[in-house]
């Protein structure tokens, strides 16, 4: 036993050292594939990204060629400074600064040197690439835009950061990756996947050849399509219109929860962040704090949503039984709520129904709604718990869950809200009646306003807002096929449309018909306040607009916030009722309003900012 322990033991060693080397050097092929291998050098190959189109077709971002110069420091050799930096225009300290960058990231891998070089700088340095050793060109494709319109939709694509890099595997030094918008959604799809040569040096570093006669290579599979929601036309005219403005615009077809237009203003030709001069321009849309052209209102401003907010606080007090359909309040100009507390009100007065009070805006119907609503409880906070549990379930107060970066979850107070400020109680609905007419604690972003009309439209349910329609070879999320349904029976809708309807037959947007169109509508003036200098001081109200199209079958739903546009009927209406006219006819009859919304807009009240003057509210 002794004599064969020891042989034994040797051949299991043996055995065991050699399966693990076959395992190494056959099978298992991380090693070789890791690009610190001093024998291997890899260069990868970059595939197009996937073309986007809207959702009739039309081409609205294609591929450009580009080319970066990349640099191994461990391979540079006697380097003509001098030659190279006034071949390329770039001074010394910048050749020194990158350089340095490169050896930080790895002195045997590639890194990128200098990017983006148009076609006739390429050219001029491909003629003389062989006399600067440890430098080489890398092909990638940049984004070519077919239309001037939609930045905040695509989004851009910059060069992937350290951070990017060391947590995705897939990102080297030069990378490019989709930022903000689809270009960052949908980054994996439309990125495509790299192709990979392995080639082999020997110990003096020289390329001797295809490692493994190229069993290891792959080539690059370009990025998917995909086609998007929106309607390019109605895009550009929704842009369009926003002249001198800021606000936004989203437009949804309701049977679908597809995102028609997504508008924001100001904005900036996508076109801009493209090529050399991209950083600087970034840079100086960044530094505009004032207007904000990076900032996508229609998204991420959160506003006072104002008068469209009483069409849920009326189907909440049907829900909750309330009111009915004939339940009269008397409006005497305003609304008491106590002691020398009064709500203005600017409707005509005099007895008051769900139908009229609805198409005159008044603001006595809807408060009175709301209080009863919360009194109905045995305590406030049941009452505020049940009316915010209502609004809820219309995606507010949330995020929606769109196919987009940015968002805000708007707010929707609860009884947990209030408990901050009266830790002791003593809070009751005349303390928060402001929120019955969209005001007080409410807050909503115009996606959100959009989405609760397109879910009136539909009476009662909603898909998700989305704004991807087809990607090449894939299906959507299961998700945005969901239909969410409301804590609202479907009976209380209708009573609520008929309204809305006369909101433009005989109330406060019967100048803004349209010939042939059954437009269902709310306007909406919103009080508006800032800091300034430290002083909360009341700024020109906010213009606000929601309706949907035709009454029957709709096939809009729209939602416009103008900044300071003093009221609804002022600036958002007009806008709102020639959108709805392009989308669905095609065309627009009302050729003197577009084009004095074309040609007018609200600069001068943005630059009371600017030069301190005092503001004039426009009631």
């Amino acid at each position: 036993m002794r004599k064969i322990l020891l042989p034994t033991i040797i051949v299991a060693a043996t055995v065991l050292i050699i399966a693990r080397l076959f395992y190494l050097q056959i099978l298992d092929d991380s090693y070789i594939k890791k690009s610190d291998n001093n024998a291997i050098k890899i260069v990868y190959e970059y595939p197009e990204r996937g073309y986007i189109y809207d959702r009739n077709g039309k081409l609205l971002v294609a591929n450009q060629p580009s080319y970066d110069i990349m640099v191994t420091p461990n391979e540079m050799k006697n380097t003509d400074t001098l030659e190279i930096c006034t071949l390329l225009n770039i001074s010394r300290e910048y050749f020194i600064e990158r350089v340095k960058k490169a050896k930080v990231y790895s002195p045997r891998l590639p890194s990128v040197f200098l990017p983006q070089l148009s076609k006739k700088e390429f050219a001029a340095f491909q003629e003389k690439i062989r006399k600067f050793k440890g430098f080489d060109i890398v092909k990638r494709s940049l984004r070519d835009y077919q239309v001037n319109v939609g930045a905040n939709i695509f989004g851009y694509i910059a060069q992937a950061n350290d951070n990017i890099i060391k947590k995705n595997p897939y990102y080297k030094s030069g990378d490019l990756i989709g930022k903000q918008g689809v270009e960052e959604m949908y980054e994996e799809i439309l990125r495509g996947v790299k192709g990979a040569k392995y080639i082999q040096k020997d110990r003096f570093n020289r390329e001797i050849g295809s490692f493994k006669n190229g069993i290891y290579d792959t080539i690059a599979v370009q990025g998917q399509d995909i086609t998007l929601t929106i309607d390019a036309e109605l895009q550009k005219y929704g842009e369009a219109l926003m002249f001198e403005k800021r606000g936004g615009i989203v437009a949804i077809e309701p049977k679908t929860g597809e995102i028609l237009a997504l508008v924001t203003a100001p904005s900036y030709d996508p076109a801009i962040l493209v090529g050399r001069e991209r950083s600087k321009n970034y840079l100086m849309l960044d530094r505009d704090t004032i207007s904000k052209p990076l900032y996508d209102r229609g998204l991420l401003a959160e506003y006072p949503p104002g008068s469209p907010f009483k069409i849920l606080t009326g189907l909440v007090g049907l829900q909750e039984e309330v009111i009915d359909e004939n339940s009269t309040f008397m409006c005497h100009h305003g609304f008491s709520y106590g002691r020398g507390a009064f709500m203005k009100c600017h409707c005509p007065g005099g007895s008051i129904q769900l139908h009229n009070g609805i198409y005159k805006s008044c603001n006595t119907y809807f408060a009175s709604t709301f209080k009863l609503t919360i009194d109905k409880y045995p305590k406030p906070e049941q009452g505020l718990n049940a009316w915010s549990n209502h609004m809820k379930s219309f995606g507010l107060g949330d995020f929606l869950g769109y196919d987009l970066p940015p968002g805000r979850k708007g707010h929707v107070p609860t009884s947990k809200f209030y408990k901050r400020f009266y830790p002791n109680g003593g809070w009751r609905s005349s303390t928060i009646i402001s929120n019955s007419i969209g005001q007080g604690e409410v807050a909503m972003t115009p996606i959100q306003l959009a989405n609760m009309m397109a879910t009136v439209a539909n009476e009662g349910w909603y898909y998700t807002p989305h704004i991807i329609k087809k990607i090449e070879g894939r299906k959507i999320d299961k998700k945005f096929t969901t239909k969410h349904y409301t804590s609202i029976d479907k009976q209380h809708f209708r009573p609520v449309i008929n309204g809305l309807f006369d909101v433009y037959n005989f109330g406060t947007a019967s100048h803004l018909k349209v010939e042939g169109i059954e437009i269902c509508g709310k306007t909406g003036t919103a009080e508006n306040f800032a800091k300034i200098n430290g002083v909360r001081t009341q700024l020109d109200d906010h213009s606000i607009f929601v309706a949907f199209a035709p009454r029957d079958n709709p096939k809009i739903a729209i939602a416009v916030f103008v900044e300071n546009g003093y009221w609804g009927a002022r600036w958002a209406g007009p806008i709102a009722s020639l959108m709805i006219e392009k989308y669905l006819k095609g065309e627009v009859t009302q050729k003197a309003r577009e084009e004095w919304i074309m040609t007018h807009g609200l600069k001068a009240t943005y630059d009371k900012y600017l030069s301190g003057q005092p503001f004039t509210i426009n009631k």
